[in-house]
């Protein structure tokens, strides 16, 4: 069996037309959907890029693995997906970026790592590295003949001066390279070739794509594929002062934005500002690269098929985490609501294993941990321990698997974004940083360690706008949340050696089976 392991960076999980969405085409992942399954209610467990991917390679909830923030590193105690998938024989390959901050007490001279934030997730061979210099893929444009700018950002400012733009928002503007030269379309070019290489041997590729990240620009013709005007305008508050009512958290970010611009040369600290022309025109433009990736991932399937693969071919199709695209006034991560962690997932299952559930759609509700033991579980390797999260592939073979959890969970921490730009904000202490979330089909509860909580009513405030934390008519209930994650975390502390017991001889006996 070979796995072809696909993540996006910022990718709505509503954002397929499999499921439905008014606008978004997604032809190609359409096609896998139809011959895999769906899973509409997945969401990853942390944010920002690098320890929502440290819950991802690990299949650990960040109380576990403990990577905070880009940059924080990843404990060298913990396995991963890539060590894990060596042992059962596979060379799992990277084309793109990990986001792996690497154990400064084993990587290194003590005092330098190499890779920075961006290290490579051990046990993956790169082949083609992109981390946030791009510099295989600008070497690539410089090659075919691309004037490239000083500022390597600058690859990302649209085409000055572009016809029909005037009167457009800032993001119409296609792209200074051709689609068949995107960053997308090199990492895609890398794998074709190296899955053509290696179509007698069973592969593991891992295809990381920068895209839909901002700053947000496509090339033709993905630019204007979606009519701006027809965009409907972020969900929020009338006024950034009502919404900066709901929470000091809240309150802080939205005036202290981070992440990257919208827009080459803009900032982001001034999210605020931004007009309705160039909100919907963002929108837009976000739809484009979506079907942009969704077109160069569509050459990737056509070519598996062609050259005999892909039907002992293992498929897995997600994010790192989502993207606010303006809704509550905000861009990035950076928040509590669903927008942010809420992603897609598409699995295509080989064989017998998926042929009772191909075109299905799962409404349980899953998380990006469970992908590292769904891989393993695939391939035939055992399933470590660590693991936090549970094989999906009992749903796609068309069970449901009983005890299956309720409401998701995820973390993030308030010193991201700001790290060590800044004091911690809103007078904290580093250790009154941590954010919980546990949201239900009908209710979500966020735990700040040193804030209020906040608690919504989601089947009659779908969009988490009023706060019902002291209402009285909810105590009880809200009692019930702040339980279940008490719970969860118990349930879930790092249980490394907890079921291993030492016999009065010194021999190692196992206490229960994982």
């Amino acid at each position: 069996m070979n796995v072809l392991f696909i993540t996006a960076d910022q990718w709505r999980g509503e954002c397929l037309s499999a499921l439905g969405h008014p606008h978004v085409k997604t032809p190609n992942l359409d096609v896998l959907a139809a011959d895999g399954v769906t899973f509409k209610r997945h969401f990853a467990q942390a944010t920002p890029c690098g320890p929502s991917r440290a819950c991802l390679y690990t299949g650990m909830y960040m109380q576990n693995h403990r990577s905070l923030l880009n940059g924080t590193p990843l404990d060298a105690r913990h396995t991963n997906v890539a060590l894990e998938a060596r042992k059962a024989g596979y060379a799992p390959t990277l084309f793109g970026y990990t986001d792996v901050s690497l154990d400064p007490r084993h990587h290194g001279s003590g005092d330098h790592v190499p890779g920075g934030y961006e290290g490579v997730l051990p046990g993956m061979e790169s082949s083609s590295l992109l981390t946030g210099e791009w510099e295989p893929w600008l070497a690539d444009l410089k090659a075919k003949g691309y004037k490239l700018p000083d500022d390597f950002w600058g690859i990302f400012e649209p085409q000055s001066a572009y016809p029909g733009s005037d009167n457009k928002g800032k993001t119409f503007a296609p792209a200074r390279f051709k689609a068949k030269d995107s960053g997308t379309a090199f990492l895609v070019d890398g794998a074709i070739e190296y899955v053509s290489e290696k179509r007698d041997d069973p592969w593991f590729v891992h295809l990381s794509i920068y895209s839909p990240h901002p700053p947000f620009v496509v090339p033709e013709p993905f630019h204007d594929m979606y009519d701006a005007e027809k965009m409907p305008l972020p969900i929020r508050c009338d006024t950034v002062q009502e919404e900066a009512a709901a929470h000091p958290w809240t309150d802080h970010y939205l005036h202290n934005q981070r992440g990257k611009y919208f827009t080459y040369g803009a900032n982001s600290r001034d999210n605020l500002d931004i007009s309705e022309l160039d909100l919907r025109q963002i929108k837009a433009t976000y739809f484009g690269m979506l079907s942009e990736v969704d077109a160069q991932i569509g050459r990737l399937l056509d070519h598996l098929k062609a050259i005999g693969v892909y039907e002992d071919t293992l498929i897995i199709f997600t994010s790192d985490h989502g993207e606010q695209l303006g809704d509550h006034w905000m861009f990035a991560k950076f928040g509590y609501f669903d927008q942010t962690f809420h992603i897609p997932l598409i699995i295509r299952a080989p064989g017998d294993i998926g042929d009772k559930s191909r075109g299905s759609i799962v409404g349980a509700f899953t998380e990006n941990i469970d992908l590292m033991p769904t891989i393993l579980d695939a391939i035939g390797a055992g399933i470590p321990s660590q693991c936090d999260g549970y094989s999906l592939l009992p749903f796609c073979a068309g069970l449901k698997p009983q005890g299956w959890r309720q409401e998701y969970h995820a973390e993030f921490d308030l010193r991201s974004p700001y790290e060590f730009e800044e004091e911690i904000p809103l007078g904290l202490s580093i250790k009154q940083c941590a954010v919980n979330i546990i949201c239900g089909e009908r209710y979500k509860y966020v735990h700040f360690s040193g804030l209020p909580p906040l608690f919504f009513d989601l089947e009659n405030d779908p969009n988490e706008f009023h706060d019902l934390s002291s209402d009285p008519a909810y105590q009880v209930v809200m009692l019930e949340y702040a339980q279940k994650m008490l719970s969860w975390r118990m349930e879930h502390d790092d249980p490394a050696l907890t079921n291993l017991h030492l016999a009065d001889d010194g021999s190692v006996q196992q206490l229960q089976a994982q």
